[in-house]
């Protein structure tokens, strides 16, 4: 008894690290910096980060309860990570708090904004969502050929996981889009 409890409690956990050690790796891509000229910053980062968890969240929301167990797990798993990068920097403990709890806010309104794009009809979707990459990726108000590729990046990444099977996602493993060939996808529009 007491080792199914224990089991059962740490086996969600370890899906969740495993989950969030994909995202990681997509979001430190060479690719996403060096052909989607993502800045290679903590910030820069962070960002990348943030996109690929949000992007791995929405798709998790789609799978009733343990989806969204699992989504929490990798929210969780994902600030806990982050409260220790703040200390391995050098960050003091009396405000480590208050950056994660602003980094947590920042992955609420990036995820909200995100998903709001990729939920909207037609050709708005890559427009809304190239904008928000610019204003929260590239720190501009008007999206360039950078911020449309790293739409496009997007667009193709919420297909391939909305494509994958349910008892892959859930088993902790992601599948996301080639780079840098889903970067030099455009949408059709100049600069």
């Amino acid at each position: 008894m007491i080792f199914s409890r224990l089991f059962s409690r740490s086996e969600p956990e370890s899906v969740a690290r495993t989950l969030y050690a994909g995202i990681v790796a997509q979001a430190r891509q060479p690719a996403l910096y060096v052909q989607g000229g993502v800045a290679d910053t903590l910030e820069g980062r962070f960002e990348m980060v943030v996109l690929h968890a949000a992007l791995v969240m929405r798709r998790l929301r789609g799978e009733a309860q343990d989806g969204q167990d699992l989504a929490q797990g990798v929210f969780d798993t994902m600030f806990v990570d982050m409260d220790h990068s703040l200390r391995e920097i050098g960050v003091g403990d009396l405000s480590v708090g208050k950056k994660v709890r602003s980094m947590a806010e920042a992955f609420y309104g990036r995820a909200r904004v995100y998903d709001e794009a990729l939920n909207a009809e037609g050709d708005d979707r890559a427009r809304l969502l190239a904008g928000a990459l610019a204003r929260n990726v590239f720190r501009t108000e008007t999206p360039d050929a950078q911020a449309r590729a790293l739409a496009c990046y997007v667009l193709a990444t919420d297909l391939r996981l909305a494509d994958m099977p349910a008892d892959a996602l859930l088993a902790g493993r992601a599948e996301f889009p080639a780079l840098p060939d889903a970067l030099e996808t455009t949408d059709g529009t100049e600069d």
